[in-house]
């Protein structure tokens, strides 16, 4: 079912780590064996490392290059964003995670700003360039802001642990002004986009606003608090069943979230956003959740890019013209056939690139890539959910909650993680708004949005 929506062992003349080898190979053989494969992987999320798992299952040696030192699991980034959980259950360390692979993966924290495909090779902005038998793009997406004037500049997105946690302590530093404004004054939060994202988010809000502001912040009149989501189609929740969309829509409402559909955004602004209509609202916090796309930097990698910017391979996930370069995860697409960007889509292209890799490394057939359906999901507060399974079974509510919530805690990796995750989450839908104790950092200004001291969270 899809969920929503790294000093090291002895180096090589390559600069890889040096053990184990393929039985069987095209390539030079001794004694009947070869030196594995050395691939390199781009990218640490659903993607990129579970081709890493299965890669080195089969017997190859990766090198795993991420910008950051962790993987994070970005379906409850938007509990970051409001509270919920601790940036740390829904992180993992890389290098925890090639220790365990007992020097079979390598990883290295970088930014890869350039790739020699005649050459073979990656170059990052720290260290050497780091050579491949096999290369692995699986670097992810970004917010796509659709050129919409201001939205770069002044709308919040929680794709990452950074921008989480800059959300975070904005929302809750605007509410600390609230606390001291006058009583007419309002907070006005909109949350862009109707997809799994926008509506965790929409509901997670208007549950903070109805139940844990009374009890955390009795200095303000839950009325003086407004969420507002914002979706351009006709709905909420697009690849859902209509039943199950109506359901959603009728379950923010019920929470307080004024839902404008058929509504899009012209320009964001300093505290207001205006749509295609001529309307201004205003908007102390807007959260973009309107859309992904490529990040800007794959453009310097000489990579044939579609739209959005997501790499064009063809079916075996191999980018066009391309022998040894592979994409996959939401930063891929074929085109003829384009997968919708979640983790299911994401986790069966690094299973499947793994086998591709062994089988041309080996000179066998490589297989096209089809997605399997596992079913869908979403949250919209304690005790609602929708699941959409492939065969057309659909649930809502507790049950429908109960399977999101299993869902998610058994994906994260690491026992503490979960247990973590779980323990935070009970916090919040079981004591709730009896405990309304959120997880808090530094508070951003409430007029400035800038953070107090040198500190600024990456993203």
């Amino acid at each position: 079912m899809a969920a929503p929506h790294r000093c090291g062992p002895a180096l090589g003349h390559d600069n890889q780590p040096r053990g184990g080898a393929y039985t069987v190979s095209v390539r030079g053989r001794h004694n009947g064996q070869v030196s594995a494969p050395n691939v390199v992987i781009v990218g640490a999320g659903f993607a990129g490392l579970h081709a890493t798992n299965d890669l080195v299952a089969a017997g190859a040696r990766v090198t795993l290059i991420d910008r950051h030192p962790y993987t994070t699991f970005q379906p409850l980034l938007y509990q970051v964003a409001t509270g919920g959980l601790n940036p740390g259950d829904v992180t993992y360390s890389l290098r925890a995670l090639a220790a365990e692979k007992r020097g079979r993966v390598r990883f290295r924290r970088a930014n890869v700003t350039g790739i020699d495909t005649e050459q073979q090779r990656v170059m990052t902005d720290v260290g050497e360039p780091v050579d491949y038998d096999y290369l692995v793009l699986a670097q992810g997406v970004g917010a796509n802001f659709f050129g919409i004037p201001g939205a770069d500049r002044y709308a919040r997105s929680i794709y990452t642990r950074g921008e989480a946690l800059e959300v975070r302590d904005l929302l809750f530093g605007l509410l600390e002004g609230l606390t001291v404004a006058a009583p007419n004054q309002e907070l006005s939060v909109v949350v862009v986009g109707g997809g799994a994202t926008g509506v965790e988010m929409a509901g997670t809000l208007a549950e903070m606003r109805m139940q844990g502001l009374p009890v955390a912040y009795p200095e303000i009149n839950p009325t003086q608090v407004r969420v507002m989501l914002v979706e351009m189609a006709p709905h909420v929740l697009a690849p859902f069943d209509e039943s199950l969309r109506r359901y959603t829509l009728r379950q923010l409402r019920e929470r307080g979230v004024d839902v404008r559909l058929d509504t899009a955004i012209a320009e964001v602004r300093e505290h207001e956003v205006e749509f295609k209509d001529g309307q201004v609202e205003r908007a102390d916090l807007v959260i973009w959740a309107a859309g992904i796309g490529g990040h800007e930097l794959v453009k310097q990698w000489g990579i044939p890019q579609g739209r959005g910017g997501r790499i064009i391979v063809d079916p075996d996930l191999r980018v066009r013209d391309q022998e040894k370069v592979f994409a996959v995860g939401d930063a891929a697409v074929v085109e003829d056939d384009p997968s919708p960007q979640l983790a299911q889509p994401a986790i069966q292209m690094g299973k499947l690139v793994a086998r591709n890799i062994k089988a041309l490394d080996h000179g066998q057939p490589m297989e096209s890539f089809r997605y399997k359906d596992k079913g869908t999901m979403a949250t919209i507060g304690r005790s609602a959910a929708v699941v959409e399974l492939p065969n057309g079974t659909k649930f809502t509510g507790f049950t429908a909650w109960s399977m999101w919530v299993a869902l998610h805690l058994s994906f994260l990796l690491g026992g503490r993680n979960r247990i973590q995750a779980m323990i935070n989450l009970g916090f919040r839908y079981l004591l709730y708004p009896r405990n309304a104790n959120a997880i808090v950092g530094d508070l951003a200004d409430s007029e400035t949005g800038e953070l107090p001291g040198p500190r600024k969270h990456g993203s």
